[in-house]
């Protein structure tokens, strides 16, 4: 992705002049189709909440910005949470956002599940054909998507981004997200001092020569960087998902052991109380019958 990225910068300085590609297009905001990635089944702890509640505060009122450095036009925002649920387009990732979806009354234009938890890239091709078709065909004039991140197995942030029209920036930060900020690889980074993003370098730019032209280079490099986008979304999605899960699980083991520990305690008490009272009453028993 990296090195698509900057492909990417080189063939829009090359195009400058020139008509790029509709993907790249920013339109007046009519519609807007959100996409909510969330899992499939239950027992995920927060997960799938969290990402809800960000749904929800997005919609409530205006925001300025998303999770991410894409800014956005506040008064093309729908202030009105339910107008919002009823004429923007929702893309359901996962039962549970179909559901979710279902009980706010959304407009549900597809619904995607059961990706495997190895998800391979040929699985999100529906989803992804479905986006880039739909905005081309202006049924929405911006793709918006609501997804966890995974920092670390205790930490899962919900980001929400902009990933149509294809923007640099928004690409770049997906490119960034995918450099883990810890870890053996993030460790060996830091003390070589290397960076894929070396913003403050004073080389010039590349110079390509590109066959067929640049249109047509272009045209076949952003729904391939798209592409990468989306699954870096649900791979995130589903570390995040077992993170949540097995975090869950474990809360959940311990909270079982504390109680039966509890209950044991409450058992033993019990017990003890009723061998004392025997004892006492067996002790009374004998004085009576000594005197």
């Amino acid at each position: 992705m990296f090195a698509a990225l900057e492909l990417l910068r080189n063939l829009e300085r090359a195009l400058k002049e020139k008509p790029a590609s509709p993907l790249l297009e920013k339109r007046t905001i009519l519609r807007t189709a959100y996409v909510v990635v969330a899992s499939d089944k239950g027992l995920t702890g927060a997960f799938n909440s969290n990402v809800f509640r960000a749904v929800d505060r997005f919609l409530a009122g205006p925001v300025s910005h998303f999770g991410g450095p894409t800014s956005v036009n506040v008064g093309n925002l729908v202030s009105n949470w339910k107008l919002s649920f009823q004429e923007a387009c929702f893309i359901a990732v996962g039962e549970k956002a179909r559901l979710y979806l279902a009980r706010r009354g959304a407009t549900i234009g597809a619904a995607f599940t059961k990706f495997s938890d190895f998800t391979r890239l040929a699985e999100i091709e529906p989803l992804e054909t479905y986006l880039i078709e739909g905005y081309l065909a202006k049924k929405w004039d911006r793709v918006v998507v609501f997804y966890t991140n995974f920092k670390s197995a205790l930490t899962q942030e919900v980001i929400t981004r902009e990933i149509l029209p294809v923007d640099e920036t928004t690409i770049e930060q997906t490119a960034k997200d995918i450099i883990p900020e810890s870890g053996r690889f993030a460790e060996m980074l830091e003390e070589k001092g290397l960076s894929f993003f070396d913003t403050d370098s004073q080389d010039p730019p590349i110079e390509y020569m590109i066959e067929p032209s640049a249109e047509a280079v272009l045209n076949a490099l952003l729904p391939h960087l798209i592409r990468m986008q989306i699954y870096h979304i649900i791979l995130e999605a589903n570390a995040s998902e077992h993170s949540a899960r097995r975090l869950a699980m474990k809360n959940a083991s311990d909270n079982a052991s504390d109680l039966a520990d509890d209950l044991s305690q409450d058992y033993n008490k019990s017990r003890q109380a009723v061998i004392t009272r025997e004892l006492t009453e067996i002790t009374a028993g004998a004085e009576a019958i000594q005197k």
